[in-house]
């Protein structure tokens, strides 16, 4: 179908800025795919189904919005944890800042380095799991970070990773526009932990394509804060093999604009998926969690638990669904998107879906919007617990659910501690 003329005009338009990196043959030609798959569909609008909430424009237009660089005294998020990190600043590597690249059971490369070899593992995933996830719905930033991404992180779990390997993004320049592509192999029966924190940019653009194979298992924890007038675009594409286990979960508080995609696809029979968020919004403030789950397996079970919190006019936004193929019986399907707004200028946009096509499954969706209870703020404020504190603890509780989805308690401490500093400089 011919794209319309406004389309087409924005993407012949930003197309003529690009130049593919240079590279080996099969990231030449994955690079090339990417950019015929963008150029036949398209750059986003917002008459596209799975844009109407959010503005794409500002995600891809030239030159990048302009950010302002955030210092804070607090020290980076994941710092007292013992873990392999890797720095990049506005989207370069950073090799003084980094750790060695080396771990037992781990093999970490620059895609920079890996795509200007004629032989890498990487040559088969490279694009590939992107190219999969772009049926039945089209994510053609996707597909342009495939195509321009000139370096990231290639990453092969071989064993039992003995420590997180922690990505960790900084923000410098005020103007900076940085696309990264990442991409994680875990083999067969091993299993890692992969952290990112951090800005990266005034404008981001991240994919990073995950295949766990068969009794593999990995967690991703990611956070997404500080620097308030950032953008960024992530799309996280995941294929699981029989028995394996992926967990991810990601925090948002501050960003102008955050759209955060996650495909996930089972291929192999008894495996799970558990994908988790929590964002808290204040002013000026756009989130985005669109995911999209296939079962194309039997007997897998998904779980999706998105949380936010919303005030001073933020936006959140979550579109879900979980495609349930005639294959996949004894599928197990969860998946709940709920909001708090403090106060009647925010607002929460929800388009939960379920497709079915196997008879033997068990699948439930459900999203919520409601104010501070009433009855628990009387409770505490009864007991001495001052109005704006109170209201603290309450939000906390709101949001443990989804933090709960994160295995390891010292990350998930972690993570409550940081949002608790966070709502505690809101308060005074």
């Amino acid at each position: 179908m011919a794209l319309p003329q406004a389309k087409r005009d924005a993407t012949e338009a930003r197309l003529a800025q690009v130049t593919l990196p240079e590279g080996a043959a099969w990231a030449r030609g994955a690079r090339k795919g990417a950019l015929d798959r963008l150029t036949a569909m398209g750059l986003p609008h917002r008459r596209d189904e799975y844009w109407k909430f959010t503005r794409p424009e500002t995600l891809f237009d030239l030159p990048a919005p302009p950010a302002k660089v955030f210092s804070a005294e607090e020290p980076p998020v994941f710092e007292t944890i013992d873990r392999l990190r890797i720095v990049f600043v506005d989207g370069v590597f950073d090799p003084e800042q980094s750790d060695a690249l080396d771990m037992d059971g781990v093999v970490i490369e620059r895609l920079a380095d890996a795509s200007a070899t004629d032989i890498h593992w990487a040559k088969d995933l490279y694009g590939t799991l992107e190219t999969r996830g772009q049926t039945p719905v089209p994510r053609p930033l996707a597909a342009l970070n495939t195509a321009t991404a000139s370096d990231g992180l290639l990453i092969r779990v071989t064993g039992q990773a003995p420590r997180p390997i922690h990505i960790f993004y900084l923000h410098r320049d005020e103007r900076s526009d940085a696309v990264l592509h990442n991409v994680v192999k875990v083999e067969r029966g091993a299993s890692a932990t992969i952290l990112e924190t951090g800005p990266a940019a005034a404008r981001f653009n991240k994919v990073m394509e995950i295949d766990v194979a068969d009794g593999a298992r990995l967690n991703h924890i990611r956070t997404q804060g500080r620097d308030h007038e950032r953008r960024a675009v992530t799309h996280l594409f995941a294929r699981l093999g029989a028995e394996s286990v992926f967990k991810s979960f990601t925090l948002t508080v501050n960003g102008v604009l955050t759209r955060n995609e996650c495909i996930v696809e089972f291929t192999g029979d008894n495996a799970l998926a558990h994908v988790a968020g929590a964002a808290v919004g204040d002013g000026d403030f756009h989130h985005d969690d669109t995911v999209f789950v296939t079962h194309d397996a039997f007997a897998c079970e998904s779980r999706q638990v998105f949380k936010k919190v919303l005030r001073n006019g933020a936006v959140g936004v979550f579109q879900g669904k979980i495609l349930v193929k005639p294959d996949a019986q004894k599928t197990d399907g969860y998946q709940i998107s709920q909001s708090l707004l403090l106060d009647g200028d925010s607002q929460f946009l929800a388009k939960p879906e379920l497709e079915i096509y196997a008879d033997d499954v068990a699948c439930s969706h459900g999203s919520t919007t409601g104010a501070i209870d009433e009855t628990a703020m009387f409770y505490l404020r009864s007991r001495g617990v001052p109005k704006s504190q109170a209201q603290d603890l309450l939000v906390l509780a709101f949001l443990a659910e989804a933090i709960e989805e994160i295995e390891d308690p010292q990350i998930a401490d972690e993570i409550l501690g940081r949002l608790d500093a966070w709502l505690g400089r809101r308060r005074g």
